[in-house]
């Protein structure tokens, strides 16, 4: 059981990385095609091999430390934030799994709150009021985001009562997503400030705070941080998948899940093609005063229905 186990661990690890570099080859050509350009076409056919000349160039680079950095947390705070993330990826469900994990949304909460304390580390020791001041923005807007995702899970959990996503991904569910539209569209723009993507990449903006917590990075360390982020988009639009558009094939119900989360992945680049980065105040406001009232709605209302 435990060589099943790690292999299918590494097996998983694995091909999220895969994902993760022709993913950014996938955004890179969308948003190149919604701007009526080609994007990456240069590094043999059509691109392709674009995501490993990448890979190669950012890891053969001379890795630099700034000078009055804490070398130790500075090393190793983009590693922490990589493994946290492929951690999310043992609660990938399989239509034959090898392990069950019974509790896979808690475990998925508990992981995914310990990612501040890499964002924390890596603004803190680089020594830099820059990276300092993003890190405080990214602690800040988690703050006001986390209450609304742990509320908004608990409404598609409360009717599906289970907390297994295998479970979840290949059962009849209720479609969440017809009824109670408010609240997915909720979850989807918290979500896309748990990722970190426009219009709420606020830790990161380049017009304030020039890269934000990550500016003191280069090279090697720096793609760390770079897959760290693009590992989690994968896996929310896969979580989006499973609780709130279930799948309805009855033979090739695994297919449907991934086509239906390659949608969500599209939605994300959308967005950040189509809207600007907003103010830091207007999230604060958007999630405190209109997105409690609603996922606290929605979970009463809910209550009511099926408890």
């Amino acid at each position: 059981m435990s060589i099943n186990f790690t292999v299918s661990l590494i097996i998983r690890y694995v091909i999220a990385l895969l994902a993760i570099a022709f993913f950014t080859l996938l955004e890179r050509k969308i948003l190149a095609y919604l701007q009526l350009r080609k994007g990456p076409n240069k590094v043999s056919i059509l691109g392709l091999p674009q995501p490993f000349a990448d890979a190669i160039k950012l890891f053969a680079k001379e890795q630099t430390t700034p000078t009055y950095s804490n070398t130790i947390p500075f090393l190793t705070a983009p590693a922490l934030a990589l493994i946290l993330t492929l951690l999310i990826w043992s609660f990938y469900p399989y239509l034959h799994p090898s392990y069950y994990i019974k509790f896979a949304i808690l475990a998925f909460l508990c992981v995914s709150r310990l990612n501040v304390y890499s964002t924390l580390g890596a603004g803190w020791s680089s020594n830099s009021k820059y990276a300092l001041l993003g890190a405080i923005r990214r602690i800040a807007q988690t703050i006001s985001y986390e209450i609304r995702i742990a509320l908004i899970l608990l409404t598609p959990l409360l009717i599906n009562s289970s907390f297994n996503l295998s479970i979840l991904s290949f059962k009849p569910q209720y479609p969440i997503f017809l009824m109670c539209l408010p609240l997915f569209f909720t979850w989807f723009v918290t979500t896309l400030a748990e990722t970190n993507r426009t219009p709420f990449d606020l830790a990161e903006g380049e017009s304030e705070l020039v890269s934000g917590f990550n500016i003191e990075y280069g090279a090697g360390i720096f793609a760390l941080i770079f897959i760290r982020e693009y590992v989690r988009i994968l896996f929310i639009s896969i979580l989006t998948t499973v609780l709130f558009l279930p799948s309805f094939l009855f033979f090739y119900p695994q297919y449907e899940i991934t086509f239906k989360a390659l949608l969500m992945v599209f939605i994300f680049l959308w967005t950040r093609r189509a809207l600007p980065r907003i103010r830091y105040d207007q999230l604060i406001i958007l999630t405190w005063k209109s997105f409690l009232p609603i996922s606290l709605s929605a979970l009463i209302i809910f209550m009511v229905f099926f408890l």
